[in-house]
């Protein structure tokens, strides 16, 4: 084996092709949810999710899945090749039999990249019937593609022609129903096994926090006047890649006035004293897994505001208290009921969550503010070994700036133990803590 080739299996920071100086490690003492130190062992956390995934199949009365999703690919087997391009070239799929075989449908000449993990049995090439592959054969190639699935279905699944699909075209779907297999959704399957994380599951989400946090430290020291938003932002990015991450979803780091209302990106405008930074890491890191924090700065000299001191502590006390309530066996609802209560003219900017979940990216479950429940919100319980994000924006509309926070938890049978442990900022919160 080439010295430069690193297997799949060994993905993550500290292996061959990393730097040889691992990302400090958060740990958290959670003996109710199980605590893994250290690395993650890989092998036992790939075969666990994919455990996890057949059980759902079952319990389902499925024959199997099939997965398009880099996200739940990776989930199921631990496999990864070009995840942000195959977000929108749908050449990579993976069939998954309830009871039988693997099979990955990979990229042309990518069938080495997952020879080394046991979770996968066989590796075929992937058939490109999207237009960008196929252009006008798109739908003779989609029959082809389907003709392939269903007979994977037929010899795996003892009769049964229901499969779980997580995402499929309108050519590919008719393709597979002209054929007999009844369509499924696949999304849900994976959303609900995805939603409780295995011990090794809490380390590697750890690491990715260390690298998220090592690149926030990184930020704050840079953060002077003349800086362009652009150039701290892409702090975060170079800290992440070189500790063995894989991307960012968003761009979301603002200042000054483009920190209200929310969900600005990061450009060239150029850091001036006094102003606020706020950002949301959104971060894939090492082994996949996601560090979502989000922390406001400030940019002296001097000290910031009472306007900003007031906006800071109101995101802080919302975290705290919203943090606080998280528990085993609170409801969806009662916990919208319960959380902390914006002033009026707060609540037009509201963030569009209380807290959601997170894993190898923002998941299942979205808990929104009681007055949004009825139109977009959904009830359930929160249990022990949820990783969960606790989130505030606040701003008023017309205001000058805006602050965000976000706290990412591991739900415990008492409570939550903290996953991100980057510190607050004092002078905005004027007290020590």
């Amino acid at each position: 084996m080439p010295p430069d080739h690193v297997p799949p299996s060994r993905i993550g920071p500290g292996g061959p092709g990393s730097s040889s100086v691992s990302p400090p490690i958060h740990r958290v003492s959670v003996p109710e949810a199980g605590d893994t130190p250290g690395l993650p062992d890989m092998p036992r956390l790939r075969q666990a999710r994919l455990a996890k995934v057949r059980a759902e199949l079952a319990r389902r009365d499925l024959a199997g899945a099939l997965l398009y999703d880099p996200v739940n690919i990776r989930y199921a087997t631990g496999s990864r090749n070009m995840a942000v391009w195959t977000l929108h070239n749908a050449v990579r799929y993976c069939f998954i039999a309830t009871e039988g075989p693997v099979v990955l449908f990979d990229f042309h000449g990518c069938g080495h990249l997952s020879a080394e993990l046991e979770t996968i049995d066989e590796t075929r090439g992937g058939i490109g019937w999207y237009y960008f592959g196929a252009g006008p054969h798109m739908e003779a190639r989609a029959r082809k593609w389907a003709a392939e699935i269903a007979d994977l279905v037929g010899l795996h699944g003892g009769g049964n022609r229901r499969l779980a699909v997580d995402k499929v075209d309108p050519a590919g779907l008719d393709a597979l129903r002209g054929l007999n297999i009844e369509v499924m959704d696949g999304q849900g399957v994976c959303e609900s096994v995805r939603l409780f994380k295995t011990p090794d599951e809490i380390a590697a989400m750890q690491q990715s926090i260390a690298v998220a946090e090592a690149g926030m430290y990184r930020m704050r020291e840079a953060l002077r006047p003349g800086v362009s938003e652009q150039e701290i932002w892409a702090l975060l990015h170079e800290t992440n890649i070189a500790k063995g991450g894989e991307w960012i979803e968003t761009r979301l780091l603002t200042t000054g006035e483009k920190t209200n209302p929310w969900f600005q990106e990061a450009g060239t405008r150029l850091l001036r004293p006094g102003d606020l930074l706020s950002f949301d890491t959104d971060l894939i890191g090492p082994y996949g897994y996601c560090a979502d924090i989000s922390r406001t700065y400030h940019c002296g000299p001097g000290r910031p505001t009472d306007e900003q001191r007031k906006l800071y502590r109101m995101a802080w006390e919302q975290i705290q208290h919203n943090t606080a309530l998280i528990r085993p066996g609170l409801g969806y609802r009662e916990f919208a009921e319960r959380a902390m209560v914006l002033p009026e003219d707060y609540m037009p900017q509201r963030y569009s969550v209380l807290a959601h979940g997170v894993g190898l990216c923002d998941e299942y479950p979205a808990c929104v503010y009681l007055q949004d429940f009825d139109d977009a919100g959904y009830d359930g319980v929160f249990e022990a070994g949820q990783t969960m994000c606790v989130e505030s924006y606040v701003g008023v509309v017309g205001g000058r700036e805006g602050v965000k926070l976000e706290q990412q938890v591991l739900v415990t049978d008492t409570g939550v133990a903290l996953l991100s442990t980057f510190p607050w900022e004092e002078d905005l919160l004027g007290r020590e803590i």
